[in-house]
């Protein structure tokens, strides 16, 4: 609550300072309050059934909601791809996660179902993004089960976020080399590194404090070009820098670390959490190179995400059976007597 805190008041703090428009920032942070409290609450009662209808409940609203679909008037590279893939990941993440707290193995197989259906469903709506990240949380679930040592696989998570952020930053100030670089830059289009390169150039201008909350598409003249005009950098790290200066993006790391110790120190069972750390890792990386971060559906799906893996565990799930592959005191080898 301190993290979140600091973030809606330094957006106050840049937006009188510098003018801007700090709804944005505050409807984000009290969607992932919101959010985390709801998962939190129906983790601790329900896990099965929260983390089932919240994978329902994200597919369908995909699949709903035009403004997150991707299609002609959404097209990429600038449109509302982003937060279609973000919300297919989540959901494909509720799903796993759900079908690793299941006690039956007829639920358990059903929720997995589940899963593939909504990376299914990421190819039907043409959302490549999408596809892979729903992919790579259900290989990444599978692999969580034979995973003993939560905190090692949360570190590599964190750094592959990191690593992420750090090739977006690279990209923007032109720094990779030549080789790497134009062949990444064509897949980003040329306007979306422009964009970042605005954002960097707002950064230098004013380090300390920014531009404000929500006047990138004020300033950069590559935001005016686009059709129709959204305002945005497609870059949650380089909006943050170019609108709150460098204090935002050490606060939006910062957000991005309490996530990753509330998995470390979670109660639920380590596949339940190593699989949500996977979904979310998958929507930091899409935020560092898209716009999902500013849909309110993406910031309530990722605090619901994080609280139904971080809630206290019930007493029923107590004394479920095992993570298959693990022997627990009453097993017996072989042969014993």
């Amino acid at each position: 609550m301190v993290i979140l805190g600091a973030c809606a008041t330094w957006a106050l703090v840049t937006a009188a300072a510098r003018g801007g428009r700090p709804e944005g920032v505050l409807l984000a942070v009290l969607a992932v309050a919101a959010g985390y409290a709801a998962g939190r609450i129906c983790g601790a009662l329900v896990p099965v059934a929260a983390a089932g209808a919240a994978a329902l409940a994200g597919v369908s609203l995909t699949v709903a909601v035009p403004q997150l679909a991707v299609g002609p008037r959404f097209a990429v590279p600038l449109g509302h791809a982003g937060a279609t893939a973000a919300l297919l990941a989540l959901s494909a993440g509720a799903a796993c996660c759900a079908a690793w707290a299941a006690r039956t193995q007829a639920v358990r197989f059903g929720l997995w179902l589940l899963a593939v259906g909504i990376t299914a469903t990421a190819a039907v709506l043409d959302s490549v993004a999408g596809c892979a990240g729903g992919a790579l949380v259900l290989l990444g679930s599978l692999a969580a089960g034979r995973v003993r040592r939560r905190g090692a696989g949360i570190a590599v998570l964190g750094s592959a976020v990191g690593l992420t952020a750090a090739v977006v930053w690279a990209v923007a100030a032109a720094r990779l080399p030549a080789g790497p670089a134009a062949p990444l830059e064509d897949r980003l289009t040329a306007h979306r590194v422009e964009l970042w390169r605005d954002a960097l150039d707002l950064l230098h201008a004013d380090a300390a404090l920014g531009v404000g909350p929500g006047r990138f598409g004020e300033l950069s003249a590559t935001a005016a070009l686009a059709s129709p005009p959204d305002g945005k950098p497609h870059s949650a790290p380089l909006q943050q820098a170019a609108e709150q200066g460098a204090v935002g993006v050490l606060l939006l790391a910062a957000a991005f670390g309490w996530v990753l110790v509330a998995l470390w120190r979670s109660p639920r069972p380590t596949p339940v959490v190593l699989t949500a750390g996977v979904a979310l890792a998958s929507l930091a990386a899409i935020a560092s190179v898209g716009n999902a971060l500013s849909f309110t559906a993406v910031s309530v799906g990722a605090g619901l995400l994080a609280g139904l893996a971080t809630a206290r565990s019930s007493p029923a799930e107590e004394t479920t059976a095992p993570t298959p592959g693990t022997r627990t005191r009453g097993d017996r080898p072989p042969g014993w007597r």
